[in-house]
């Protein structure tokens, strides 16, 4: 490969997007989207602000991401219209946000959504509302169109790519004996212990406490598991769902990855692949719909700096980004749907019981590059091409594609969208701000050469997505099973639950909202 970075390194640290240099032959253009963590960091800093006008509404909900959407939902189903969403970005989706490359739509974040179990069931019928999911004959059906199409996942390994993601071609005896004990390890904790998805209705234990006390590596190694093949694979699966790995993670953590879905199938054992729903566009499709009913109750570009309760009730002094104003809202109660960094600066004074929440948790860091290709790469032998492709040993997670749900009959342009999370990486946040967008494209490249050759040749556009705090890591000590309202606050947001999945963030909002309409009766 010739890989030309003269004149192009410092090019990729200001915008504008698109910028260009010589790569592998021929121009790339490439670049930093949005969210840009300048103006993260512009509201964080900004100087006080006397308020120069004043609104009033119903109930104020703090952040747009999913928890913040879910509450506004759940506030118009309870009848409360007169509410306002504010948000920090241009558009709602917090990790759920999506971008296009040569007209073909593509994840900028959050990718899929299993199938929601029972224990969700705010979600199943927000779900059934979109259409995803019809009765017929007495059972539950999801339209096709949205399931993620076969081949599903697939593992770079050894040299060729072979079906599934656990390590399985050229594996040992002693390997595949490992993969059963924890197959027997992980049935038989959730014969002890209830783990469910969200989580939020399930009270911790003696047991669960104990397993979030410590490493999910310490609870292997009391258990024997300490083959590198398992290893690796448990890791991957921390590090995609948590954004660290199984060093950093609690045992629960680890453990809950399984238990709370289809367990931990041994090979030989009787499994189905797990049915989810994804999109070319990732969850972004999903936060679209539930954005749509607000209108100009949505206001973006909007940096909260100060929430305190009042006897009357809650006070938000607001920045308006786009000319540096502060308007003051009143309103009888709010959604706080702030990350939980966020909300210890912005609610003055600080409840116990955000406090509490803070205690131990931290913020696992990502990117997400987003690669246009002139056409398809050429592929190494064994499985076909999937939607998820995961190399074995790779610090990055591999790649999605987002053509995967694509009908077109003939192969034209396609988006690869590779993620990485830097929860263990040093520095992994200084990265994300100090390194151009050409780093992360060279780390791309550098990562997937081996199963694909010719990537340097096919790549014409590169879009750069950064994450500074993009989600909670359930670490050893970062338990918290205690109350999530506070009089006129309801607090909602994945980070109550330790972990980001759309699961949570959903089911929190929605109660949240719930709780907010409530006191929104009580004070009529």
């Amino acid at each position: 490969m010739a890989l030309t970075r003269r004149g192009c390194l410092g090019l990729g640290v200001a915008l504008p997007w698109l910028n260009a240099c010589r790569f592998g032959g021929h121009e790339v253009t490439g670049g930093f989207t949005a969210p840009d963590p300048a103006r993260g960091h512009r509201w964080r800093d900004a100087s006080p602000v006397a308020a120069t006008r004043e609104r009033r509404t119903g109930v104020l909900v703090l952040g747009g991401g999913v928890a913040g959407l879910a509450a506004a939902r759940a506030l118009r189903l309870d009848g409360v219209e007169e509410f306002a969403l504010l948000e920090l970005e241009d558009s709602a989706g917090g990790n759920a946000r999506a971008g296009s490359l040569g007209g073909l739509a593509c994840p900028q974040g959050a990718h899929y959504l299993p199938l929601p179990s029972d224990d969700a069931p705010e979600l199943q019928d927000w779900l059934e509302e979109t259409g995803l999911r019809q009765r017929e004959a007495g059972r539950w059906r999801y339209d096709e169109r949205h399931l993620c199409h076969s081949p599903q996942d697939r593992l770079f390994l050894h040299g060729h790519w072979q079906d599934g993601l656990l390590p399985l071609e050229g594996v040992g005896a002693a390997t595949l004996e490992q993969y059963r004990r924890l197959s027997r390890l992980i049935a038989q904790v959730r014969r002890e212990e209830r783990f469910a998805m969200p989580g939020v209705r399930v009270p911790l234990t003696p047991g669960t406490r104990a397993l979030w006390a410590i490493p999910f590596a310490q609870w292997l190694d009391g258990h024997g598991l300490d083959d590198a093949y398992l290893r690796w694979y448990l890791d991957y699966a921390c590090r995609d769902d948590y954004g660290a790995g199984l060093t950093r993670v609690s045992a629960w953590a680890g453990i809950h990855y399984f238990a709370s879905r289809h367990g931990f199938p041994a090979p030989g054992e009787a499994a189905d692949e797990e049915p989810l729903l994804t999109w070319p566009e990732g969850n972004a499709w999903l936060v679209r719909r539930l954005a749509q009913p607000l209108g100009d109750r949505l206001r973006t570009g909007q940096g909260v700096q100060r929430l305190r309760v009042e006897r009357q009730g809650v006070v938000a002094d607001v920045l308006d980004l786009a000319d540096g104003t502060v308007t003051r809202w009143r309103a009888q109660a709010a959604v706080v749907a702030l990350p939980v960094h966020v909300a210890r600066r912005v609610v003055d004074p600080v409840p116990a019981i955000l406090s509490a929440r803070a205690a131990g948790l931290g913020q696992a860091p990502w990117v997400v590059v987003n690669l246009l290709l002139d056409g398809p790469l050429r592929d190494r032998g064994g499985a076909h091409p999937s939607w998820d492709n995961v190399l074995y040993g790779s610090p990055a997670l591999g790649y999605v594609d987002a053509s995967h749900q694509s009908l077109a009959p003939v192969a034209g342009p396609r988006v690869l969208t590779w993620y990485q999370a830097l929860g263990d990486e040093p520095q992994g946040r200084s990265l994300l701000l100090q390194q151009p967008w050409t780093f992360w494209r060279d780390r791309v490249v550098q990562d997937l050469m081996a199963p694909h050759p010719d990537l340097a040749e096919r790549l014409q556009q590169v879009a750069v997505t950064r994450h500074g705090h993009a989600m909670a890591v359930p670490a050893p000590g970062s338990a918290y099973d205690g109350p999530w309202h506070d009089g006129r606050l309801a607090f909602a947001h994945s980070d109550w639950a330790g972990y980001s999945v759309f699961e949570e963030a959903f089911t929190r909002g929605h109660l949240a909202g719930r709780h907010a309409a409530a006191v929104l009766r009580s004070s009529a």
